[in-house]
C-alpha cells in the first residue's frame, strides 16, 4: 500500500512579491528557490519595472504573475500589492533567499497580533565582515524596529492597504515604511536568517559601502530629501574602484 504524506493547509494565503529589473543574470534560480511555496497554494508575483533583457521570459512559467510597472522599487512593490491576492504580502528583493522553512515562521507569526515582520539578514560569501556587516543590521533592526529591503519585510494586507503602501520615494522607502508600520505594531523578529548576495557589497568594497549606507542614513534622519540621497548613491556606485 501506498502512503501518501498529507500536508495541512497553512492558516493564511501568502504573496511573495519580487521587485526586478535586468535581472536575467540571476531570476531563474532567483524563482526556482520559491517552488515550494507556490506548491504549498501560496502565489509568486514577479514585478518588472521595463527590462530590456529576457528578465520577463524567464520569469513567466516559475511565477504566477507579471506585472509590469514604472521602474523605482517602491512602485514595483505597490503595484505587486495590488496585484496580489494574498493575505499576507511578503517583499523580496531579487538577491535575496528565503530560509526553507519560512512558511512555518509566518504561520506563527500569524497567530499574533502583529501587523507585519521581518526577518534576520546574512550576507552570502565567507568573509568575516559579512557576518559583523550582518549581526550589527540585525542588532540594529531590533533596538529600533526599522527594517530594510533585504529582511524581506512582510505585512497583513489589510495594514499595508490602510497605510497606503510604500511611498514613491527613490531611496529609504523600506525605513520610511518601517516608521509608519512600527505605529501600528511593533516588528514581529525572525531570527532564522534570509541570505542576501553580497556581490555588491565585494564589488564596491565592503568599508565604502558600510560608511555610504551609514551616511545615507543619518543624511536622511536630518531631513535630506530621498531625491537627493538617490544621486549620492548613483555617484558613489558609478565612481567605485572597479
Amino acid at each position: 500500500m501506498i502512503v501518501t504524506e498529507f500536508v495541512l493547509p497553512d492558516p493564511f494565503s501568502l504573496s511573495v512579491i519580487v521587485p526586478v529589473w535586468m535581472e536575467a543574470a540571476g531570476v531563474t534560480e532567483t524563482l526556482r528557490a520559491l517552488q515550494t511555496i507556490r506548491t504549498r497554494g501560496h502565489e509568486v508575483v514577479v514585478v518588472d519595472g521595463g527590462s530590456t533583457d529576457p528578465t520577463v521570459e524567464l520569469a513567466r512559467p516559475l511565477c504566477d504573475r507579471v506585472v509590469v510597472a514604472e521602474k523605482g522599487r517602491a512602485l514595483q512593490m505597490n503595484a505587486g500589492g495590488a496585484a496580489a491576492t494574498g493575505d499576507l504580502l511578503l517583499f523580496l528583493h531579487a538577491d535575496t533567499r528565503l530560509p526553507d522553512n519560512t512558511l512555518e515562521h509566518l504561520a506563527r507569526f500569524v497567530q499574533t497580533r502583529r501587523a507585519w515582520g521581518r526577518f534576520d539578514v546574512r550576507l552570502s560569501g565567507e568573509r568575516p565582515l559579512f557576518r559583523v556587516i550582518a549581526w550589527f543590521m540585525n542588532q540594529r533592526s531590533r533596538l529600533t524596529g526599522i527594517c530594510t529591503g533585504d529582511q524581506a519585510m512582510f505585512v497583513r494586507r489589510d495594514t499595508f492597504e490602510v497605510l497606503g503602501g510604500f511611498q514613491p520615494m527613490p531611496l529609504m522607502e523600506d525605513v520610511e515604511f518601517s516608521r509608519r508600520l512600527c505605529l501600528v505594531s511593533r516588528p514581529f523578529c525572525i531570527n532564522e536568517p534570509v541570505v542576501t548576495d553580497s556581490r555588491r557589497w565585494q564589488k564596491n568594497g565592503a568599508w565604502r559601502t558600510i560608511l555610504l549606507m551609514w551616511q545615507l542614513r543619518w543624511r536622511y534622519w536630518r531631513g535630506e530629501s530621498p531625491e537627493s540621497l538617490a544621486q549620492i548613491y548613483r555617484s558613489d556606485v558609478r565612481n567605485a574602484p572597479k
